[in-house]
């Protein structure tokens, strides 16, 4: 997982100012991403997730059905991302003689001209742009 795409997962569900105190200070660990280690990261959002365990367990019951949902759903999901994404956030440090970057962007600009022309087709079915895009990138 690419910082740069990490970061903007987590200001989707967090916004770019946050209200809760959870929030921003979710956002600051992230904010810290791209200048840290693995095991830096990994110990400031373990001691977060610890802080904030059981504020993130909080349930909310809707008075018609009731039925409960989680109060802080979109910090939880951004914790839930951090988690998952985690193992793969720092694979360029761990495999430093293969010069990998910690983002993607190099590659946007490498692939606009296929998705100028897919995106010309919008109604074509997936194994037709398959096919476009691999006889593009053979010829």
């Amino acid at each position: 997982m690419c910082h740069f795409h990490q970061k903007q997962i987590i200001q989707r569900y967090l916004t770019l100012h946050p209200k809760l105190e959870a929030g921003i200070e979710l956002k600051a660990i992230v904010d810290t991403l791209t200048g840290t280690t693995e095991k830096e990261f990994a110990r400031k959002f373990t001691v977060w997730c610890n802080k904030w365990d059981s504020f993130l367990k909080e349930r909310t019951i809707n008075p018609t059905t009731k039925r409960w949902s989680y109060t802080h759903k979109r910090v939880r999901s951004a914790r839930h991302s951090l988690k998952n994404n985690l193992p793969f956030l720092f694979t360029y440090q761990k495999y430093p003689k293969l010069n990998i970057p910690n983002t993607t962007n190099s590659l946007g600009g490498s692939f606009s001209h296929l998705k100028e022309k897919v995106g010309i087709h919008r109604g074509s079915r997936e194994l037709i742009k398959r096919k476009m895009i691999e006889d593009i990138l053979t010829n």
